[in-house]
């Protein structure tokens, strides 16, 4: 932001406040993201609440502060201030610590662990470029059909789900309100998401909510989804600031379970890799989905058109999560019932076939002994 503000063509500000500034946003979010999971798990729900509620609480104040920044010292001075207050990024991410596994005491475990890391160093150097590529981006997650439920449902909820805060401002001022009390409605709407996301993730925390929080998420979605459409409806300032009442609860509930149901349904190992595959795969809807509303407005002169297609498109997202949800549920517990069969009928067979007398007793000592080593170890297979 600070490079932006020295910015003098469109060109310069593309390059600068979209790639730079992008990157430099993706790269602290995914690290904060995986390190949650690295540290907590009974009280995870409620740790990824905490740490995303601290972006409701920079935005509740930040509308009206870039709208006095933009005022006293123009756009150029707005980037500058921005960028050193991002700055403190670096401080926060110097604090965090890498988990380091427990070193073992026995001189066994240590030549075993030498050992094992001298082949898996003779590996590495064999591993091919689409080897090396997979161990820092699980590609086999698409073939995970809990990930790609999870995957296509943000997919469609994403082409209409930043829209509506984009334009929120926009569609006061055509409402005729002033552009400060515009601006509010952000706040209002980051003020009520601010203890909206800690306070749903002790809720997704509980014993009752936590073993089906895909179900919860998909609620969530929902509710937003039919904040968006009820917008339409607003014809006042006191409509818009209900409407941004709702619209933070429903802003809050999604952000605070959206990845911790990804980790839900990855595990804690693989969900560095299924953050990156699926940020990379959301970039998309979440690129068209302004322009989108945008040009719908443009074309048919009014906002509650585009309030309407964004509430359509978030609610068919949440029926098609609710949906897949509830079959993936079924699915994996009619694959935990067959597994069961099988290992009971694995056991079983054994058992029948260890009935039947199979080793003949001979005299010799040396025969004696071969056979209780054929019965030894029979049993322990049978175990």
């Amino acid at each position: 932001m600070v490079s932006a503000s020295y910015s003098t063509n469109v060109v310069e500000l593309y390059f600068t406040m979209g790639l730079i500034c992008g990157l430099g946003l993706a790269f602290n979010l995914q690290p904060a993201l995986t390190i949650i999971g690295k540290y907590f798990y009974k009280k995870r729900p409620v740790a990824n609440g905490l740490a995303m509620a601290g972006s409701p609480v920079f935005l509740s104040t930040l509308a009206p502060f870039n709208q006095y920044l933009f005022n006293t010292y123009g756009w150029k001075g707005s980037f500058m201030i921005l960028g050193g207050l991002l700055l403190n990024c670096c401080v926060a991410g110097s604090l965090m610590r890498p988990v380091e596994p427990k070193a073992s005491t026995e001189s066994k475990n240590k030549v075993g662990v030498r050992e094992t890391d001298c082949s898996m160093k003779k590996r590495q150097k064999k591993l091919s470029v689409w080897e090396e590529i997979n161990k820092y981006l699980d590609f086999s997650l698409f073939k995970h059909r809990g990930f790609l439920i999870y995957l296509s449902g943000n997919v469609i909820m994403f082409l209409g789900f930043f829209a509506p805060v984009i334009f929120l401002a926009p569609y006061a001022k055509d409402k005729g309100i002033d552009e400060y009390s515009a601006a509010f409605l952000l706040s209002v709407m980051a003020f009520v998401d601010m203890f909206a996301r800690p306070t749903v993730g002790l809720i997704a925390n509980s014993k009752l909510i936590r073993p089906r929080i895909q179900y919860f998420f998909s609620f969530a979605v929902m509710f937003t989804g039919i904040c968006h459409l009820l917008c339409a409806l607003a014809e006042d300032y006191t409509s818009l600031v209900v409407y941004a009442v709702f619209f933070g609860l429903g802003f809050g509930s999604v952000s605070s379970v959206l990845f911790e149901t990804l980790m839900d349904l990855v595990g804690a190992q693989r969900f560095s890799s299924a953050v990156g595959l699926v940020t990379v795969v959301e970039c998309c809807p979440v690129l068209l989905g302004p322009p989108l509303a945008g040009k719908l407005v443009d074309e048919t002169g009014q906002y509650k058109y585009m309030y309407l297609a964004c509430g359509a498109i978030v609610v068919l997202a949440s029926v098609w999560l609710l949906i897949g949800n509830a079959a993936n549920y079924r699915l994996l517990a009619r694959e935990k019932k067959k597994s069961i069969h099988t290992k009971e009928s694995q056991e079983t067979e054994p058992l029948k076939t260890s009935q039947s007398p199979s080793v003949n007793i001979k005299s010799g000592k040396n025969e004696e002994w071969k056979g209780a080593e054929v019965n030894s170890s029979e049993r322990e297979t049978n175990i």
